[in-house]
């Protein structure tokens, strides 16, 4: 196929993307209300009071939520296009990483976020309301910055979940072996702990419950034996 003939139809997988994208984001916005009230539900049941400081916060929320929720429904159509995009040009082992990637990469990222959703959210906000205790300080948020937090603690899962997809990726192209994960894997543990110190609430606990997935997902053996291949 021509180079022109690859532009088109790179330009017409890229419509089809935004398209989807747009009608999934409108879609998004009917249920937006409802996302962020059960977001801050989370926050109520830990005696947080939710203020929005700006005229248009709370509007701005429904669009994000939107832009998410579109962005995460059409997910399936870009995986899908990116694929019939490269696929023709790719090598059968070419083929199996590329899918391996979109597959396992999305069921990580999810269930990263789920993770985050169901044990760390929960002791997160548990561990910072308590800050308050015994104090004359009132936790008034602002919506904006609780969905923001929310955004940033889901991300960081999501992508801490991605480590095995990552590691195998990098062994397939030559940049990282199995051998090298085995002899660096004390200085990984620090890096790792590093990592969960800066990113929790400062305490051992909740460096722990971060550090600790962390370490399972770099050592796991289906992960190693996909490298050692």
């Amino acid at each position: 196929m021509p180079l022109s003939e690859h532009l088109r139809e790179l330009r017409n997988r890229l419509l089809a993307c935004l398209a989807v994208l747009l009608v999934c984001s409108l879609a998004g916005l009917y249920f937006a209300p409802d996302i962020v009230e059960l977001l801050l539900g989370i926050g109520r049941s830990y005696r947080y009071r939710f203020v929005y400081i700006a005229p248009q916060e709370l509007l701005m929320q429904y669009v994000t939520i939107a832009l998410v929720f579109g962005l995460c429904a059409a997910l399936p159509m870009v995986f899908y296009q990116t694929w019939a995009f490269v696929q023709p040009g790719l090598r059968r082992q070419e083929k199996a990483l590329c899918l391996f990637a979109m597959v396992f990469g999305l069921g990580c990222f999810c269930g990263g976020v789920y993770f985050a959703y169901r044990v760390m959210l929960p002791f997160m906000l548990r561990f910072l309301i308590s800050l308050s205790a015994g104090s004359s300080a009132a936790a008034s948020v602002s919506v904006q910055s609780y969905i923001a937090f929310l955004t940033t603690v889901f991300l960081v899962f999501g992508a801490v979940f991605e480590l095995p997809v990552v590691s195998v990726i990098l062994n397939r192209l030559g940049l990282l072996k199995a051998r090298w994960m085995r002899k660096g894997r004390r200085v990984m543990i620090v890096v790792i702990f590093f990592t969960a110190a800066v990113i929790t609430p400062p305490d051992v606990v909740s460096q722990v419950m971060v550090a600790a997935p962390i370490t399972y997902l770099h050592a796991i053996k289906w992960q190693r034996r996909l490298m050692a291949m």
